[in-house]
């Protein structure tokens, strides 16, 4: 098996649309997450809060490739650009058969579903339709469109597992690399912010509703006074690359990956389940040959759902009881569901190159059933060398990965 470094990293996040602003934001103790008051428009929603980013400069992607790019691909199309400038990959090996990509979401653009709905229900007019409108909902649509406009000719893969996606795509990219079927990988997530997507959530009753007038005071990961998560939007892309390759031509390396799991619960297709949790991670770490012991920070995927960070809580304390330190970036930036493992790998290793752990915004007082693990609430600096970042979607679907620094 060939061993994989992470060797260049691009996101666009509500925190802002490069690596060093997201951190600042993050450092500062930044909330991005505001009252969405044009969703009040939808009768029903009880959730007005949402953590958009800032779509900017789209128009330096060629008209040709854009057209068939809903809002989330735009976002995963600058992240992917943004990656390979930081890799200093070459357009020839970009293009190379040996270049792959593998990109999650949720489903297609739900800004485009919306209006592919709108224009034929009406008259039941199929014609109505633009030509481009079906590449941007189809659930491919942020991996298909990368690949088109950097011209990758290798492996595409698009997981789409809800909150586990990029967390899955860069596990795919992992086992593409290590097997030796690809030389490097594009790998993440990208999703877009929209009320159908958080009136999803909020029919689930899964949504914070309370803080509608005060938004930068939720989500509330962990604390007792938590009601739900908050939407967010954005893209996180890394490239995965053999390590001898990366090497040789001089590389930046962030770090190496050295395990992944991803596993299902097959318990409850809404509510999260601790055991199928904790064997999620143990494969991890078996796979990576770390001893819980070794792990110096746990990006935790705890979204401020009632039972879903109990159940996290309760998995991290069978594991690894209180010596390691354990954050969720879910307060500073909402939850970027499919884009949210990639994002908050990136900003992780951002933390393991300063040897500084973010906190968890809006933590303030754990909720018994979250106690028994390091919470960090205050910007905590640590030597960050070996680190864990989790992702648990609805359906049961786990995945966990582990990470060194080189």
């Amino acid at each position: 098996m060939k061993r994989v470094v992470i060797t260049g990293v691009g996101v666009v996040s509500p925190l802002g649309n490069d690596v060093d602003t997201m951190m600042d934001g993050l450092a500062a103790g930044k909330s991005a997450v505001r009252r969405m008051d044009e969703w009040s428009m939808y009768q029903g929603l009880h959730s007005l809060v949402g953590a958009p980013a800032v779509l900017e400069n789209e128009k330096q992607i060629p008209r040709q490739n854009r057209r068939s790019m809903g809002r989330l691909s735009l976002f995963a199309a600058q992240a992917a650009k943004r990656a390979i400038d930081d890799a200093g990959l070459p357009e020839e090996l970009v293009a190379s058969d040996r270049t792959g990509c593998a990109v999650g979401s949720t489903m297609g653009s739900a800004a485009s579903i919306t209006e592919t709905f709108e224009l034929v229900l009406p008259e039941r007019d199929i014609s109505q339709l633009p030509s481009t409108k079906f590449f941007q909902c189809v659930s491919h649509t942020a991996a298909m469109n990368i690949s088109q406009y950097l011209g990758i000719s290798g492996t595409v893969f698009a997981p789409s597992a809800a909150c586990a996606s990029g967390l899955q795509a860069l596990g795919a990219g992992y086992d593409l690399i290590r097997c030796g079927r690809q030389d490097r990988v594009l790998c993440g997530g990208a999703e877009e912010l929209h009320p159908t997507v958080t009136g999803s959530f909020d029919v689930l009753f899964a949504t914070s509703s309370h803080h509608n007038d005060s938004p930068e005071t939720t989500p509330r990961p962990f604390d007792k006074d938590r009601d739900g998560l908050v939407c967010g939007e954005g893209a996180g892309i890394l490239v995965l690359e053999d390590r001898e390759l990366a090497l040789a031509r001089g590389a930046k390396i962030y770090a190496e990956v050295l395990g992944f799991s991803t596993c299902g619960s097959g318990a409850h297709i809404s509510q999260s389940n601790a055991d199928a949790m904790v064997r999620c991670l143990k494969q991890a770490l078996r796979e990576s040959q770390v001893q819980p012991s070794e792990i110096d920070y746990i990006s935790a995927h705890a979204t401020a759902t009632v039972h879903g960070d109990v159940e996290e809580a309760k998995a991290l304390q069978e594991i690894f009881g209180d010596a390691v330190p354990v954050s969720s970036l879910k307060g500073h930036m909402g939850h970027t569901l499919g884009a949210s493992g990639a994002i908050e790998l990136i900003a992780s290793l951002a933390m393991m190159e300063r040897n500084t752990i973010a906190p968890t915004l809006n933590l303030e007082n754990v909720d018994p059933g979250c106690e028994g693990i390091q919470h960090v609430f205050k910007p905590l600096e640590k030597q960050v060398n070996t680190i864990i970042k989790n992702s648990f979607a609805f359906g049961g679907i786990n995945a966990a990965l582990v990470c060194r620094k080189i």
